[in-house]
């Protein structure tokens, strides 16, 4: 299954979701992560907290949608308010759409203390998303089924 994570700048959430998706989802998924205005970087503190949790961060880079026009997704998953208000380009076309939206941990001022444990939280949301999608790969789930089981993934 080929998933396409959106976030508007393409430097935390949506980085986040790509690589907990691919090293998670084994062979049975493919993420990549975009923004309709990307940043051309990738937060600092993104790539921290992904090597603290485990995770591989080579090659994770700020990228725009536009560059994915032939990666042909099977899902597209806008994990940011701004992002799941945009229209998506046409070529993304059937493309099944959902939207995960997910709190912002890069924007946590208060303390390092308070960010890091807002990385945590959304790296668990993630970590069990992509858990069940996983599943849903394997059990080659498709069409309404699918799009089901992603809409109840996003309403917790």
């Amino acid at each position: 299954m080929k998933i396409l994570f959106i976030c508007t700048h393409n430097r935390c959430r949506s980085i986040l979701s790509e690589a907990i998706f691919n090293q998670l989802g084994k062979t049975h998924i493919e993420a990549r992560s975009a923004g309709s205005q990307p940043a051309g970087e990738v937060h600092p503190a993104t790539l921290k907290h992904l090597k603290k949790a485990g995770y591989h961060t080579e090659g994770l880079k700020s990228e725009s949608w536009d560059d994915y026009e032939a990666f042909a997704p099977d899902v597209v998953v806008t994990v940011c308010d701004s992002a799941a208000g945009e229209s998506c380009p046409v070529y993304f076309g059937k493309t099944l759409k959902v939207h995960w939206g997910l709190a912002d941990p890069s924007k946590i001022q208060d303390s390092e203390e308070a960010q890091s444990k807002a990385f945590e939280n959304v790296i668990r949301e993630i970590e069990a998303r992509a858990q069940a999608i996983n599943q849903f790969a394997v059990a080659n789930l498709d069409g309404d089924a699918l799009r089901v089981a992603l809409n109840k993934l996003g309403a917790n």
